[in-house]
């Protein structure tokens, strides 16, 4: 039989997005896999140049692909005509509707015990549809926020599959690593729920009695076609407050677009950070994956930048194509590597983008 090749479409885009992803394909080409890298452009710097920040090129070349890595865009805070997250194009043109966040604690200083969450952020609409205008001469501003239940069901649908997913990982067992001369759980921490799952739906339906309640009706709905997973709902606010206090009680947890974006972002601080943070944009066909933390401009070039968020991420995608093993080795070389003290400067340490690679690299074949 022949050995799968995966193509993969590297776009590394702005800022520290040159640097995170070359790390991530050399952690990728350390693994007794075949890939075929494809590099594309998009990005500010991209649109500088040509006047678009997604190339006609990218955005065919990559339906090609069998799955993306994305480093970041420097997107600028005011209009500027012409230009548009590449993406939240490519989002939108692969109906990458699901953005999967994993929330898990890591060995660093400030990351809290006992976390293991998944944020299932619906990807493709709310506030994030970019409908906005100006009224009275321009001294109002309107964005138009959209949540269909067609969306809405299948965000639900995803998270709820995953969470009986999750269930299953935790009674086949859990991986365990040696950290500090202690066996730390760092596949299913939830103390409170060793076996069984739990979808948390956040809304704000008690005030968008519309836009949120057709959220939570169509949640609710699709909850009912798995009897075997606990649900429950959280108002927005108050489940920002509930997951500082007592985030190792969640499991998955399921949102529109702005929520989920907020909350993920929120949640990474209680794990070490934004450097830690990866993320997955997935439809029912392909994977896109990047790290949370941004372009990082006033890093860039500086060869400091956390490699970890970005090789977790890749991990996510070799997931979506099946391969679970090697995805866990790389989640744990990463976590292997942190437990040894080897920290980049956002955790506190001294070690360099390439020196955090190439210890993640030695540890895969632990």
């Amino acid at each position: 039989m022949t050995e799968r090749v995966y193509r993969i479409a590297l776009i590394p885009g702005d800022g520290v997005g040159k640097e995170v992803v070359p790390a991530a394909r050399r952690v990728l080409a350390a693994l007794p896999l075949r890939f075929d890298f494809v590099e594309l452009d998009a990005g500010w710097e991209v649109f500088e140049r040509t006047g678009t920040a997604l190339p006609q090129r990218t955005a065919s070349v990559i339906r090609s692909c069998d799955g993306a890595i994305f480093g970041a865009t420097q997107s600028p805070s005011q209009k500027i005509e012409g230009y548009n997250s590449p993406i939240l194009a490519l989002r939108k043109q692969l109906d990458l509707y699901a953005n999967l966040r994993p929330i898990v604690s890591m060995p660093v200083p400030g990351s809290r015990p006992g976390i293991d969450m998944l944020i299932v952020r619906e990807n493709t609409e709310c506030l994030y549809v970019r409908q906005e205008r100006l009224e009275d001469n321009g001294n109002t501003a309107v964005a138009q926020r959209v949540i269909t239940r067609r969306a809405s069901e299948r965000i639900a649908r995803k998270a709820f599959m995953l969470a009986r997913a999750r269930r299953r990982e935790r009674e086949i067992g859990d991986w365990r690593l040696e950290i500090g001369g202690r066996d730390v759980n760092l596949q299913s921490p939830i103390s409170n729920l060793p076996i069984s799952s739990l979808v948390t739906i956040v809304h704000k339906a008690n005030v968008l009695s519309l836009t949120d309640g057709l959220f939570r009706e169509a949640c609710l709905a699709v909850a009912r076609e798995f009897p075997d997973v606990q649900v429950e709902e959280q108002i927005v606010d108050s489940m920002i407050y509930r997951m500082i206090r007592e985030p190792e009680r969640y499991d998955v947890i399921v949102a529109p677009n702005l929520y989920g974006d907020i909350l993920s972002d929120a949640a990474a601080a209680l794990v070490g950070g934004l450097g830690l943070a990866p993320s997955a944009n997935a439809g029912d066909a392909f994977t896109l994956v990047e790290p949370v933390h941004g372009s990082a401009p006033d890093i860039a070039g500086k060869g400091i930048a956390n490699p970890c968020a970005t090789i977790l991420a890749a991990a996510q995608l070799l997931e979506s194509l099946g391969e679970g093993a090697a995805a866990q080795r790389i989640q744990r070389a990463v976590h292997r590597t942190l437990a040894d003290n080897i920290w980049s400067a956002d955790l506190g340490g001294q070690a360099t983008t390439a020196e955090m690679t190439a210890a993640i690299i030695e540890r895969l074949s632990d």
